[in-house]
């Protein structure tokens, strides 16, 4: 008994450092690039072991995509708990955002748009945030670092249309993430902006350029 629980935890562990190798691999040579036989290789295991665990290179894209995914929402929640305001979440949410893009190739983004059902989780996600948005404005508004008279509907539409954008034109295959957000997110974000919420934003930015 104890050697059939022994065994799961190992087949639990393997799951695990088969998804972050895998999900490394795509994020630095794309999705297409990596074959299944490289994640088998990086990991010094045999393939049949891999496809016992993952049946195909889209199983385990979407399951990576997911736990990702999880594990940002765990980290800004911890985040949150500390009373923290809407400018500290905005903040930490473009430094998280640089990081991701700066380790991520533009093959990534390319190649991923041919996985349906990936996609489709992305988008439930989008839909999502979009609902929290508006609970996000409204929580801005009251602490004073967001204009009273914003549309919160038309808002929440706008910020979504600049991320689709974002991906739809390629921006991140001939722009660095830092000038894409601070010459179009951050942009935007100004306009909504009270002078305490601006005066917030300028010192970000001008301590990010020394």
């Amino acid at each position: 008994m104890q050697e059939l629980k022994s065994l799961s935890a190992y087949r639990q562990g393997l799951k695990g450092k088969i998804l972050d190798t895998a999900m490394e691999l795509f994020a630095k040579n794309g999705i297409k690039a990596v074959r299944m036989d490289d994640i088998a290789r990086t990991l010094n295991i045999s393939k049949r072991t891999m496809y016992e665990i993952y049946d195909n290179k889209e199983v385990m894209l979407f399951e990576g995509v997911k736990t990702y995914n999880q594990r940002r929402e765990k980290e800004m929640s911890e985040f949150v708990k500390g009373n923290t305001n809407v400018m500290d979440i905005i903040l930490n949410v473009y430094k998280s955002k640089v990081e991701e893009f700066r380790f991520t190739s533009p093959s990534f983004y390319d190649d991923i748009e041919k996985y349906p059902k990936v996609m489709a989780y992305l988008e439930k996600s989008r839909e999502e945030n979009r609902k929290e948005l508006a609970a996000f404005l409204d929580k801005g508004v009251k602490e004073g670092y967001f204009r009273e008279d914003i549309h919160y509907d038309l808002v929440t539409i706008l910020f979504d249309s600049i991320g689709q954008l974002f991906l739809q034109k390629r921006l991140y295959a001939h722009f660095s993430i830092e000038s894409v957000l601070n010459n179009i997110m951050f942009i935007s974000l100004r306009g909504i902006c009270t002078t305490k919420g601006i005066d917030v934003l300028d010192k970000f930015l001008k301590a990010q350029a020394e």
